[in-house]
């Protein structure tokens, strides 16, 4: 969950979309090898990487437009790396890693990062743990100094983990228990994944937030924050010389660590559609439709994400033309996919019409759905979603953190920083027939998993059985 460096932390729908990023015991392996000569090569042509002695993976990509600099590491645990009792651990070290450690009190981590000219955040998702640190060139050893010794000298003290649970506890209630639409997301996962710990909320079940021991959490930071389940990347003003030595004077030395133990668990394939139904107190009704995907490595990822640019991207959208300005069962929506080193979910969210209902909203949407499956999409569509998502791709490549978590993503996911350059060659490639393949596969009736929150005070239609299929 991202972490406001100047208040607390913040429960967050990360993934909107963009990157779920992922633990794993080891990288994905890279789907094919046309990387940087295919695009921009001369973009990449100063990026360097080096694996440290411990497994650390530092990233270097210069750009000495500015005298700043942005570093990310990617931690592989998040929720997926749990297991029923422990559930939320991983995003409960997200708080800890900025509550204290051997040399440095509770506090003073943020205190000589903002005295330095810095700022950082942090989040969990049900793949990775991230931090990001955004610093002026001065500040680099600093940096390096403060990220070092909290993986290596953590404060792990009765009183801080109690401290912490609370917090935790809280940002729970406030972002999950009392919101309605983050609420029924939790539920629909729940019920997507019957076996993998997909299934897990990121922030935990009540139960498991309040019984953690100390054993608990010792072995699962000894194991997961290890040098060799992570990730570094560095972007901006440096060199790699430069970035390669501070990592050998403050990181080389922290030893590491078996690797973590493998997530063997396979979800068994959905066959038939499956119904959350919650009713609270609230004033809208919601509706969200989830479907098992694929994973971040696969090859039809661009397919997906122009399919979800044609379907949800902007008001001009299939989605949003049909159901809120042509049918009008609809006052907004959007989706988001959970992408991993497993097979994820792509989700559709929609804020339903309290005067036309659920049942008219739902049956709107499945009619939609399968006429993409049935009739595919114009030429014309594909051809505005590949301008949409290859403009997305450079302009989040024009900032230093952008370019950091590019490259990290692509290491992470792909098990290769160099296929991130690849992604606008791969989204040429995709045809308007396999969107309409993809589309009739995934939005079978038996792949479905449907959520409906209902407010108790409204009298809103619910279909028992859905809509129209």
């Amino acid at each position: 969950m991202p972490r406001n460096p100047s208040v607390s932390h913040v429960l967050a729908a990360i993934a909107v979309v963009l990157m779920a990023l992922s633990a794993a015991t080891a990288p994905a392996q890279p789907r094919e090898k046309r990387v940087t000569r295919e695009a921009k090569p001369e973009l990449a042509k100063e990026i360097a990487v080096k694996t440290l002695k411990n497994g650390l993976t530092v990233i270097v990509w210069p750009d000495h437009d500015v005298p700043n600099v942005a570093m990310i590491t990617l931690y592989r645990a998040g929720s997926r790396n749990e297991r029923p009792g422990i559930t939320g651990i991983s995003h409960f070290f997200e708080h800890m890693m900025f509550n204290g450690s051997k040399n440095y009190p509770a506090g003073d981590y943020d205190r000589l990062l903002e005295a330095a000219g810095g700022s950082n955040n942090a989040y969990t998702s049900e793949n990775v743990t991230a931090y990001q640190n955004w610093i002026p060139k001065s500040a680099l050893d600093t940096i390096f100094r403060l990220e070092a010794d909290r993986i290596c000298c953590l404060s792990l003290d009765s009183l801080s983990v109690e401290s912490e649970r609370g917090v935790v506890y809280s940002e729970r209630r406030t972002t999950t228990d009392n919101n309605n639409e983050s609420f029924l997301d939790e539920q629909v996962q729940a019920a997507a994944f019957t076996a993998h710990p997909y299934g897990f909320p990121v922030i935990g079940w009540p139960s498991d937030i309040e019984r953690w021991s100390q054993r608990d959490l010792r072995e699962y930071f000894r194991t997961n924050y290890a040098p060799n389940n992570a990730t570094m990347v560095v972007a901006g003003d440096v060199t790699p010389d430069e970035i390669f030595a501070l990592a050998a004077r403050h990181l080389e030395g922290i030893p590491a660590q078996p690797p973590p133990p493998a997530v063997r668990t396979v979800e068994p394939a959905q066959l038939g559609e499956r119904r959350v139904i919650v009713r609270r107190p609230g004033k809208v009704p919601f509706l969200q439709v989830a479907f098992h995907a694929g994973r971040a490595n696969d090859p039809d990822v661009e397919t997906l994400d122009l399919l979800s640019t044609i379907l949800t991207g902007g008001e001009s959208s299939r989605l949003y033309r049909r159901l809120v300005d042509r049918d009008q069962v609809a006052i907004g929506l959007y989706d988001y996919m959970l992408r991993g080193f497993d097979p994820g979910l792509y989700r559709i969210l929609v804020t339903v019409s309290p005067d036309k209902g659920v049942e008219a909203c739902e049956s709107a949407l499945f009619d939609e759905l399968a006429r993409v499956g049935r009739d595919g999409v114009t030429e014309a569509e594909l051809k505005k979603a590949k301008k949409i998502s290859v403009a997305n791709f450079w302009r989040r490549m024009a900032t230093i953190d952008g370019k950091a978590a590019t490259l990290g993503d692509a290491q992470v996911f792909r098990g290769d920083w160099r296929d991130a350059f690849a992604a606008p060659d791969r989204y040429a490639r995709v045809t308007a027939r396999e969107i309409q393949a993809t589309a009739k596969r995934l939005f079978d009736e038996k792949n479905r998993t449907v959520g409906i929150f209902i407010p108790e005070n409204e009298a809103v239609a619910a279909s028992p059985k859905g809509g129209a299929r």
